[in-house]
């Protein structure tokens, strides 16, 4: 059985003006409440967009698959791909029309985590803003 979770954001392209938030500007959980499951940036969603397109992936049918895998220099890797369907068992999300899947055991590492873009002079890539991190090496995509 598939969870499906569907979570709309603001049009910041209103009136013909790009808004790009600022690199410390990275969305946060409701007063209320923790975050519920993930969560993906605009600047991520561009990327995410831009990579379906030229992989030919449908956003209707595909999406990005996040997920962890063993191994790596702090003992866990962040795993990002392009996936055509989601699996029986994955959590489904949607953020203006991108599909991100997460499988149940990597749901564990990543539930509260923020998916962010970033382009600078000396990085270039995907960032995993992670609550349940305990320690990451250097590279960005190893942790415990």
């Amino acid at each position: 059985m598939q969870d499906v979770v569907t979570i709309q954001t603001a049009n910041q392209q209103s009136a013909g003006l790009a808004v790009t938030p600022a690199p410390n500007q990275i969305p946060h959980a409701a007063p209320n409440g923790p975050a519920k499951g993930i969560e993906v940036t605009p600047r991520a969603l561009e990327k995410i967009r831009s990579g379906m397109m030229k992989e030919g992936v449908s956003p209707e049918e595909g999406g990005l698959r996040l997920g962890v895998l063993g191994g790596g220099c702090s003992g866990l890797s962040y795993s990002i791909r392009f996936d055509t369907r989601p699996r029986e068992r994955d959590r489904v999300y949607e953020f203006d029309g991108v599909r991100v899947f997460v499988d149940p055991k990597s749901f564990l590492y990543l539930h509260g985590m923020v998916l962010d873009y970033e382009q600078t002079l000396m990085r270039q890539g995907f960032n995993f803003i992670n609550p349940n991190s305990t320690r990451s090496c250097g590279c960005g995509s190893s942790f415990s």
